[in-house]
């Protein structure tokens, strides 16, 4: 806030009024917005270090499931060939908007390690296919109907957007349909403890070291 009030005070804002509409309005707050005022404040000719720090660390976060995913198949070259299920596409659940959405970099970085992913977000799914219709046409992407098609044969799952249609699965029919029982969780959906206890490798954001099966 207290850059905020810098900021305004370059563009002839009233700093109790921009708090006050922040707090009123729940959606304030996406990388998005950041972003905005990271160019608002060059503009204005204030270098908004605080911001950009943000900023910097949202880029880095977007990255984190790849680095995940990479470590435990033992790097890049690990990865090619295999197959990922992504369960959602949008950057928020209910959405079709992919605009800084974590799973764009996650695909990006997947298909360069020679990787494809089997999707899905009935939502999103025409978005996906306006962004990547190369990646549709090579078979890197799959978009499917229902999330128990896109883990069949997959390697793992990997789950971007905090849906409540993917809070409650059914592992023992999740853990038939993929290769391995291993999840990478971006948004810790799962009760670790209990995943280590039903034979999953389960790798969450911000909860210590992966979780492996109890033996």
């Amino acid at each position: 806030m207290n850059k905020l009030a810098n900021l305004a005070e370059r563009l002839g804002a009233d700093i109790e009024r921009v708090r006050i509409g922040i707090g009123a309005d729940p959606r304030i707050g996406f990388p998005k917005d950041v972003q905005a005022l990271v160019r608002t404040a060059q503009q204005a000719g204030y270098m908004p270090e605080l911001l950009q720090a943000v900023e910097a660390v949202n880029q880095f976060q977007k990255q984190r499931l790849h680095g995940l995913i990479s470590t435990h198949f033992g790097g890049s070259k690990g990865l090619a060939g295999r197959r990922f299920a992504l369960w959602g596409l949008a950057f928020k659940p209910n959405t079709d908007d992919m605009r800084d959405a974590p799973s764009r970099q996650l695909l990006e970085a997947l298909w360069a390690d020679g990787a494809s992913v089997a999707a899905y977000d009935p939502n999103a799914a025409e978005e996906a296919e306006r962004l990547y219709p190369e990646a549709l046409a090579d078979g890197r992407l799959i978009l499917t109907t229902t999330k128990e098609e896109a883990t069949e044969g997959a390697d793992a799952l990997v789950i971007c957007p905090e849906w409540k249609r993917f809070m409650a699965p059914n592992f023992d029919q999740l853990a038939a349909s993929l290769r391995h029982k291993l999840i990478f969780d971006g948004r810790n959906l799962y009760d670790p403890e209990r995943l280590a206890e039903l034979g999953w490798t389960y790798y969450a954001i911000g909860r210590g070291a992966s979780v492996s099966p109890v033996v």
